[in-house]
């Protein structure tokens, strides 16, 4: 037997579903951190009346998860991923008990940033994932743990909403200091040790960021992809409160919260599109989830009622999952001793295209309304769809002529 089919059989007997369910689970206990404060800033202005820089929190702590995937996630490829995850960990439960005990709005502003950079530890579990898996599984074992991202992002609202009104704001954020800890805990226990398979300095992996993003184009296809799609699913989420309060509907922040749990559905698309992604290849899932996130759009506009939107939100997140799986599916392959870096160029364009779509959501809700909306979302899925056609016509043009 090969020295590769050794390395490969290895792979495969690493990756067991319980390690991949623990991975999910990590992963979505991580990225909800960055999403809880979003439905508590009420309760936290009224613990400080005479703030102004309340809305800096979120800011804050988007800002946090943004150097976080810039400076953390390259260190993936670099040193032991185990205890770089268990430690990261550590670090959140830390700074939710900073959050939890600020005595002033600055304080958690600086928790919050804190808070933002350590949550980046779920972008340290998605190519871990794909390491351990082999070449036949590692879209469905993507899509697993991104399932579980999902999930955190989908949940983490109305969890929130729901602590926060019964029980207050801080202790919110001290749940989530035993649940951090758990999952660090949960992930010395199950996961195995994996230590990089190349030399190279944290400087020079920075620099091959650049590098990575200019030699590559399938990981630039895939980041200005999925950067569109994410736009059109934020740009959903930023003004549906502001659109469940108009006279039409009348409905409270309540019912915005339970669209989290119906979304949530749509993370069942994640690993089904990883499985077809590994049959079929990713391109056409890619292609695919686009097209159901532009026709989520179509319902958005010629359905605005509550049933609509429910069927509408299912597509979309559907839609959106099933390329993000496939998109880093596509570009895990790429290079496998630079997963993390790969991770941190297709998320780092994912996060930016999720800003573009949250503030031209805004200036359309304000000056177009719901409709204006629903125009933008769809200009964005388009450019997603058109974005992966040239190179679906090619390789169908190559399946039929060979």
């Amino acid at each position: 037997m090969s020295t590769s089919t050794i390395a490969t059989d290895q792979q495969a007997s690493a990756l067991t579903r319980a390690r991949i369910f623990a991975m999910a689970v990590c992963a979505g206990i991580a990225v909800a951190n960055i999403y809880y404060n979003q439905p508590l800033l009420g309760l936290i202005e009224a613990n400080y009346p005479n703030s102004s820089a309340i809305g800096l929190i979120p800011t804050a702590t988007q800002f946090g998860y943004a150097v976080g995937l810039l400076f953390l996630v390259p260190l993936g490829d670099l040193v032991e991923r185990r205890r770089l995850i268990a430690v990261q960990f550590v670090v959140l439960a830390a700074a939710l008990a900073f959050a939890a005990i600020a005595p002033t709005t600055l304080a958690l502003i600086a928790a919050s940033l804190l808070l933002g950079v350590a949550a980046t530890v779920a972008q340290q579990i998605v190519p871990f994932a794909a390491t351990l898996a082999d070449n036949r599984t590692r879209g469905a074992a993507v899509g697993t743990v991104v399932s579980g991202i999902l999930g955190g992002i989908l949940l983490s609202r109305t969890i929130a909403g729901f602590v926060g009104s019964h029980f207050g704001w801080r202790e919110m954020f001290w749940l989530g200091v035993p649940l951090a800890l758990g999952a660090a805990a949960l992930v010395r226990l199950t996961l195995p040790r994996h230590h990089a398979t190349q030399s190279i300095g944290y400087t020079d992996a920075l620099r091959s960021l650049i590098h990575l993003l200019v030699e590559e184009p399938a990981l630039r296809l895939a980041a200005a992809t999925q950067a569109m799609l994410f736009a059109s699913f934020i740009a959903f989420w930023t003004v549906l409160s502001l659109h469940l309060q108009e006279p039409k509907f009348g409905l409270g922040p309540e019912i915005a919260g339970l669209f989290g749990v119906i979304g949530a559905s749509g993370i069942l698309a994640a690993p089904l599109a990883g499985r077809v992604a590994d049959k079929r290849g990713p391109h056409m899932v890619v292609a695919i989830a686009a097209a159901i996130s532009l026709f989520s759009w179509v319902v958005f506009a010629s359905w605005n009622a509550v049933a609509g939107l429910v069927v509408g939100v299912v597509l979309l997140d559907a839609g959106v999952n099933a390329a993000l799986v496939s998109n880093q599916h596509l570009i895990f392959a790429l290079r496998p001793e630079a997963r993390s870096r790969l991770n941190t160029v297709f998320m780092t364009a994912m996060f930016i295209g999720g800003s573009l779509g949250s503030l031209g959501a805004s200036w359309a809700y304000t000056h177009s309304s719901w409709l204006g909306v629903c125009g933008y979302g769809a200009a964005l899925a388009t450019a997603g769809l058109l974005l992966q056609l040239p190179t679906l016509s090619s390789r169908i043009g190559n399946s039929s002529r060979h």
